[in-house]
Order: C-alpha cells, then sequence, then structure tokens
C-alpha cells in the first residue's frame, strides 16, 4: 500500500531516515578531527562533547550530511502544506502548527537542551551545581537552542506560507492550482530529463549569493531562536519548492515509478558520492592554490560552491528517487519509527551528549564510540517516543 489519504510511504521512510540521520550526525559530532571545546562558554564549542579520540571518517560523514539533509527535510516538510491548508483553512493550519511545532520547541525543546549541556557545564566549570548551572545555561550560554532550531525555523515558514496562500490562493513558482484541469496541466508538464539542471541553478541563487555575502557558516539569533543566516534563502527555498511540488501528483508524475529519473536511481545515488568526493577532494586543493598565488579567493570560492550546490543538489534528488524507486510495501518497524520520527527528533539529544560524556575516558577507537553513542541515542529516543506516545495530548500533536 504505497499511501494513503494523506500520507505516502515512501515520504514517510524518508522522513523517518533523514531522522536517523540527523542522529547520526549529531553522535559524530565529538569525534571530528576539527571539533574544539571553549570552557569560557561552551556555546562556542563546535560539539558540547568532544573527545580526544577523533577520526577523519567523523569529518567526511558529518560534512556530507551537512551538505544536503536540512535542506531535504524542508522540502519534504513543504510538500502536504498546501493540502493542509485546503482542508484546515489558514486559521486552523496555524493553530495546528504552533501547538505542533512553536510549543514543542519552547517548551519540550527548552527542557531537553537543559538535561542535554549539563555535561558540557560539568566539563567546563567542574562542578555540579544545578542552581549555576541553569543561570549559565540562559545568561552566558544564551538558551542554547540544539537540534530544535529547524522545529521554530519550520514553524515561520509555515505561517508565512499560510499567510502568502491566504492573500494569494493560486501562489505557486509556476501558477500551478490543485483544481487545474488534466489539459491544463499537462501544458504546465516537467520535462525529468531538465529537473535536475533548473533544480541546480534553483539551489545556486538560493545560496552562493547569500554564502559569498555572509559567509557560510554564520550563525545568528536571540534566546534560543538560532538559525543559520546564510541558508536561511536556501531552506525557505526549499520548502516552497515542497509546496510547489504538493500542488502536483509528483507521486505519480515527476516522481512515479515511470519516470526516467525514478528508473535511473542508482545513477544519482551514483553521482551524489560521486560529486560529494569531489568537493572533498577540492578543498584541501583549492585551499593550497590559494595560499600559492595561483588562483585569486573569489574564483576559488565559486568553484568550491559551485560543485557544493551540485553535490546539495544531486544528493537530495538521489535520496528522493531511490526511496520512491525502493520504498513498495510497508514494513512494521519502519511504519513505527515513522510514527515517532518527530519525538525521536526531540528526544534524542540529551542521549547522544550524555553517552557521549560517559565515554569519554574509555580508550576505544572514535568509530566505536561513535556506533554506540549512535545505537544508544536512537533506541533510547525511540523507546521514549513509544512511550510517550501513549498519552493521547502526545498522540495528537507529536
Amino acid at each position: 500500500m504505497q499511501q494513503t489519504a494523506s500520507r505516502t510511504l515512501w515520504i514517510d521512510y524518508l522522513r523517518s531516515f533523514l531522522t536517523v540521520l540527523v542522529v547520526a550526525h549529531h553522535s559524530s559530532l565529538a569525534y571530528t578531527t576539527f571539533a574544539s571545546f571553549d570552557k569560557v562558554a561552551y556555546i562556542r564549542s563546535t560539539h558540547p562533547i568532544v573527545d580526544a579520540h577523533r577520526w577523519v571518517g567523523m569529518d567526511i560523514f558529518e560534512n556530507f550530511n551537512d551538505v544536503f539533509f536540512m535542506s531535504l527535510m524542508f522540502l519534504i516538510a513543504g510538500l502536504f502544506v498546501v493540502k493542509s491548508i485546503q482542508r484546515k483553512g489558514v486559521t486552523e493550519f496555524i493553530r495546528d502548527r504552533f501547538f505542533r511545532l512553536f510549543v514543542p520547541f519552547l517548551l519540550i525543546g527548552t527542557l531537553i537542551n537543559l538535561l542535554a549541556h549539563y555535561p558540557a557545564y560539568l566539563i567546563a566549570h567542574g562542578n555540579g551545581n544545578i542552581r549555576a548551572y541553569v543561570v549559565d545555561f540562559f545568561v552566558i550560554e544564551q538558551w542554547p537552542v540544539g537540534p530544535p532550531w529547524f522545529i521554530w525555523v519550520l514553524f515561520v515558514f509555515n505561517v508565512l506560507f499560510a499567510l502568502i496562500y491566504f492573500f494569494n490562493h493560486s501562489f505557486s513558482p509556476a501558477g500551478a492550482h490543485p483544481h487545474t484541469s488534466p489539459s491544463a496541466a499537462a501544458s504546465h508538464a516537467i520535462n525529468p530529463r531538465l529537473v535536475p539542471l533548473r533544480w541546480f541553478l534553483y539551489t545556486f541563487l538560493l545560496y552562493v549569493p547569500f554564502a559569498f555575502w555572509l559567509g557560510p557558516g554564520k550563525w545568528t539569533g536571540f534566546g534560543p531562536f538560532d538559525f543559520q543566516v546564510s541558508r536561511v534563502a536556501l531552506y525557505f527555498g526549499y520548502f516552497l519548492l515542497g509546496t510547489w511540488l504538493g500542488t502536483r501528483d509528483f507521486n505519480d508524475g515527476l516522481f512515479g515509478f515511470s519516470s526516467p529519473l525514478v528508473r535511473r536511481w542508482r545513477f544519482w545515488l551514483f553521482l551524489s558520492v560521486a560529486l560529494y568526493t569531489l568537493l572533498t577532494i577540492s578543498a584541501p586543493f583549492l585551499t593550497r592554490l590559494v595560499k600559492d598565488g595561483k588562483l585569486a579567493e573569489f574564483p576559488a570560492y565559486l568553484i568550491y560552491f559551485i560543485i557544493y550546490t551540485a553535490s546539495c543538489t544531486i544528493s537530495c534528488l538521489a535520496f528522493m528517487v531511490t526511496f520512491r524507486a525502493l520504498t513498495v510495501t510497508a514494513r512494521p518497524a519502519w511504519n513505527s519509527l515513522s510514527e515517532h520520527a518527530y519525538l525521536i527528533y526531540l528526544l534524542h539529544y540529551p542521549f547522544v551528549i550524555w553517552t557521549q560524556f560517559l565515554m569519554l575516558e574509555a580508550p576505544i577507537p572514535a568509530f566505536v564510540k561513535f556506533v554506540v553513542t549512535f545505537l544508544v541515542s536512537l533506541s533510547a529516543s525511540w523507546t521514549l517516543a513509544l512511550q510517550l506516545r501513549k498519552i493521547e495530548l502526545f498522540k495528537q500533536y507529536l
């Protein structure tokens, strides 16, 4: 069974897979070779826990995720927004998103991060005074947001789009409307062979100008409302791309089983690996050329950003078509993972940080520590999510 009235199986499985990837991503951050810890204010650290055991493989894995997976999560989050607004109305839609996104972000997110960052405080200050820790958390560290940053940004995107929709019901990048006649829809048909190029150009325009202007790694915010300022346009653009796809029959059209994109899923997977490999190799090579005076800084960055954009685009495409091609029947374990993915996302961070903290002195390789952290964090947050969703309030909104 591919879908229900309001869900699409392969999208649900892809979304839950990305959640697992988020858990793995955070599990790797203590073991990257570039990890650093700032005892004065641990918020400036690359991660709340930094282990003496490192492995460059963690750098490669972490950066691969960072290139594409949040963009793809925003795209997927936009897919069913228009249908949800049409079903509930704008006011009810915003109310639903307030309780499903903003309230969990502010309440559960704050509690989760208070639990998660305590080991960082212990390492930085050498004492476990709870009152001093809470004061430090809100005043010195300025309310660390952790993984839930995605949730408040997604809430803002949902509200912005709902308001746009309220004032212009026909909003869509291509003027598509869910009630468009078959003949009119055919006139707006997308040529799948042009999709990768158009997608690349779209990503380039959303990311590269802002990366040059603001710097690719710049974050900003106030209180818990942190966000990566250089990627706001990219993430909102991908969210809008998702809403646009949602106004079309993407499940049987662009991403139908017979689509040339889906039929060649192996090629797109291979190309995504090849482009990321090229990105990884190009960074030190371009840096060396700049240092040797053989290449100016601007063209070096431009080359890198072109490869980065291509890697992001093709990785997103590759994972979408692969899950579309391989998700044929429902599986009980994956169904459970899909149902509890949102709570796993909300709950996993303390398990990650505390597991990494408890293994700091263990004389075992970084990769083994990463695997243990990942398995403990995923299984523990999944188990807790199973219990919490037995409570009606959690089941209704989370």
